[in-house]
């Protein structure tokens, strides 16, 4: 029940004003004091009951009475439906919150059972007693006498466990994303099925501070690379019509000014594009370039079509972020027939890499910390992605291109995916991670064609490299093909962040990219 309890006390009210700090008993206090909390009998509880407005004293006195004056054994329920400490949770939450009636819960029956969703984890009541007890004591494993149930509920578990991850992640990050909103990583934040509204803004507010575009100007190799295109290209930009989403500070924008383009519209919700038209105005460019403050998807465009649309749109992992999504709105929207979107190609790489001392220092720290062991942190640090600039000289497998978007054609169910891939090793040694990284192609209709990379061999960029590091080591030789499989797909929680899932030799983990 520990995940449950953090979940609640993260989900509540209170969460972020809370202190964490545990008060101290004084000298006076001993043992007896701590022995008389821990001995207060339940009859100091009240435990309302799940099918009329009656409280008892204690849960099992509450479970007693649903069987006696109801007809329904609530351990009975636990076995016929083979329910985890999840499961049993979200019955208890479902049952209250809908109120529904005893033969609605005595009758359901299937795999798909109606307090399966993920919202009947948050509790309908306040300190509910009856969601505090540990499922085993209503005779839970008992049902289990199977192997194969064991590893159903297993998995099961396994899942729960990385929703729980994934929703602890989110709101750590929305927090502090709340206190800091300055830094690169934290830039997701999201609902179960669309993004809630203040959310929103959270994120494009993220993007009105300097210092997020201060670092993206800086990174040469991204900026340089799309003036190269667009300069290099003057006449795909002569006398057209460009629509830039996501247009930030009016960099690119400039960029297809200054090419040749006799309109460019720049669109941005976010708080920087009041100093973007500062910006387009200090140049003398106002007569070309017009900015719009909003999301693509809500503004009115003053033209019906544009010819060519442009967009830094590329978050890490290349998907995170999911700004791709108003990429594609947009070419939808307003592309004219035979219009081109640039970046009109990008891909996405996986390698094996051998870094001993980041395994002991992200992964093997947890077995000694100050001589004790804490190795169940294990669980909960390795879902997390690393995002950092690697050593070349630690990639040890030529690269395997995991996925390649044609940006002119790719719709929204094919930014997630599985594939299967195959990395060959170069050298002797041990396997500690995988890195994921994405290269971008300017070439459709250019007579100057302009790609760069985010490869741990080519220059660094703001990007960097994704980490995904294994909990164990896994020994390779040289020439030998390590098979694997991945799956990318939005957090439901949070449509910005990604779920990866890695299936490498024998072993399997979910990773978020956040």
């Amino acid at each position: 029940m520990f995940i449950y309890n953090e979940f609640c006390l993260l989900s509540s009210p209170d969460f972020g004003g809370a202190s964490d700090e545990v008060p101290e008993l004084s000298d006076s206090e001993d043992e007896e004091q701590w022995m008389e909390e821990e001995d207060e009998p339940e009859s100091k509880e009240c435990v309302l009951c799940l099918f009329c407005d009656r409280s008892l004293h204690s849960v099992s006195e509450t479970f007693r009475h649903c069987e006696a004056d109801h007809g329904v054994s609530v351990a009975d329920l636990v076995k016929k439906h083979r329910l985890d400490d999840y499961g049993y949770i979200k019955m208890i939450n479902y049952i209250r919150t809908t109120r529904c009636s005893v033969p609605c819960v005595t009758s359901c029956s299937g795999s798909v059972l109606p307090w399966s969703g993920d919202e009947y984890m948050k509790p309908a009541l306040p300190d509910d007693a009856l969601l505090q007890i540990d499922v085993e004591e209503l005779g839970g494993a008992a049902v289990c006498d199977d192997v194969s149930v064991w590893v159903q509920r297993a998995q099961q578990a396994e899942e729960n466990l990385s929703r729980a991850m994934e929703d602890l992640h989110q709101l750590k990050t929305f927090a502090q994303g709340l206190v800091l909103n300055s830094d690169v990583t934290q830039k997701c934040v999201g609902s179960v099925s669309e993004l809630r509204e203040d959310e929103d803004e959270a994120y494009f507010s993220s993007y009105g501070h300097y210092s997020i575009h201060e670092e993206m100007l800086k990174d040469k190799v991204r900026t340089e690379s799309y003036r190269d295109f667009m300069y290099g290209n003057p006449d795909l930009f002569k006398d057209k019509v460009v629509l830039d989403v996501g247009c930030g500070t009016g960099i690119l924008s400039m960029f297809a000014a200054r090419s040749g383009a006799k309109k460019v519209i720049g669109v941005d919700q976010s708080e920087i594009i009041y100093h973007a038209m500062d910006i387009v105005r200090a140049n003398h460019l106002e007569d070309t370039i017009t900015l719009i403050k909003g999301r693509i998807e809500e503004v009115e465009l003053p033209v019906e079509k544009v010819d060519i649309i442009i967009s830094e749109w590329m978050g890490y992992f290349l998907l995170f972020e999911s700004m791709l999504d108003s990429v594609i709105f947009a070419r939808g929207r307003y592309l004219a027939e035979g219009g081109s979107v640039y970046p009109d190609r990008c891909s996405i790489s996986l390698a094996a890499v051998s870094d001993a001392e980041k395994h002991r220092d992200h992964i093997a720290f947890w077995d000694d910390v100050y001589g004790f062991k804490m190795a169940c942190m294990k669980k909960a640090v390795i879902p997390e992605t690393v995002v950092e600039v690697l050593k070349p000289e630690t990639v040890i497998s030529e690269p395997s291109v995991i996925q390649t978007l044609d940006c002119n054609v790719v719709t929204l169910p094919e930014l997630e995916f599985t594939a299967d891939f195959t990395l060959k090793i170069t050298a002797n040694t041990y396997c500690t991670a995988l890195v994921g990284y994405f290269d971008v192609f300017f070439e459709q209709d250019c007579t100057n064609k302009v790609m760069f990379s985010t490869s741990p061999h080519c220059t660094k960029t703001h990007w960097k490299q994704t980490v995904f590091f294994l909990e164990k080591p896994i020994p390779v030789q040289s020439g030998d093909e390590l098979p694997g499989r991945i799956r990318v797909c939005k957090n439901r929680k949070d449509p910005r962040a990604l779920i990866v899932t890695l299936n490498l030799a024998d072993l399997k983990q979910t990773y978020c990219v956040q």
